[in-house]
């Protein structure tokens, strides 16, 4: 399957498409929907990230270098070997790892800012919630790149509004974007967790599917080989960029 069909939403023997390749690495778009390898909540599941991406190698061993949500689309990294695996694993706990992300969020925050909110550590396993976690720091900036509001009555107001951000996490706690958008009271559309059930019905009505509005365009960081900076871009699915059309006259990534 080719890059745009991926996108498109076409069908194929694998979902992942490749945005990047060389004798270290394998760099994919990974669809919304899709989970990158088992989880404890998920043991029905047989289709992962990772098992397309061992195939799309040759039938070899790959080595996640991070994850991505379920329902988050985009850019996803793997290793072709425990070395490479091992030095971007230490890249990002130094925080060396650069990710850009795009979600369209309730409300239209300030034009940019930081927010700087711990969070309890998320088990896998949601049955144990309520048990003591670990509260670790949490930093994420934001910039606000388009707003709108549409003549619908959503909620109390006989308009509603949104906005597109992008985020870039300067830590990798679990669903932090998501649980940080929600701090300053401007969740993601379609977050059945952290968003506003309202405004998810009207988004899955309207455009036919109920995604999460999320999706990671960009990674940069260090080769571990050579040490040049690589940035890889992914483009946004096609259900993503119908929601965009709500925007008038906005296109990503923006003009320079």
């Amino acid at each position: 399957m080719t890059l745009g069909e991926a996108l498109a939403g076409g069908h194929g023997d694998n979902p992942l498409a490749e945005l990047y390749r060389d004798e270290a690495l394998l760099i994919v778009h990974k669809p919304a929907g899709l989970l990158v390898h088992r989880s404890p909540i998920d043991r029905h599941e047989t289709e992962f990230a990772l098992q397309y991406a061992r195939s799309l190698n040759g039938g070899r061993r790959v080595y996640p270098v991070h994850r991505l949500d379920r329902p988050t689309s985009g850019v996803l990294v793997f290793a072709r070997d425990p070395d490479t695996a091992r030095a971007l694993g230490q890249a990002m706990m130094a925080g060396r790892v650069r990710k850009t992300y795009l979600a369209v969020v309730r409300g239209w925050p300030a034009a940019s800012g930081v927010i700087d909110h711990p969070l309890r550590d998320e088990p896998e396993d949601r049955r144990l919630k309520d048990r003591a976690q670990t509260v670790r720091s949490a930093v994420t900036r934001f910039r606000t790149l388009a707003t709108t509001e549409i003549p619908v009555a959503i909620e109390t107001y006989p308009t509603s509004r949104y906005a597109v951000v992008e985020l870039f996490p300067e830590t990798g706690r679990k669903h932090q974007l998501r649980r940080h958008m929600k701090h300053i009271s401007h969740p993601i559309i379609g977050d059945a967790n952290h968003g506003r059930g309202r405004h998810n019905r009207y988004f899955a009505q309207r455009f036919g599917e109920g995604r999460l509005m999320l999706a990671a365009t960009r990674i940069e960081f260090e080769h571990p080989r050579d040490g040049q900076w690589l940035s890889v871009s992914a483009p946004l699915e096609a259900s993503f960029r119908r929601v965009l059309e709500i925007f008038p006259g906005f296109s990503y990534p923006p003009s320079p």
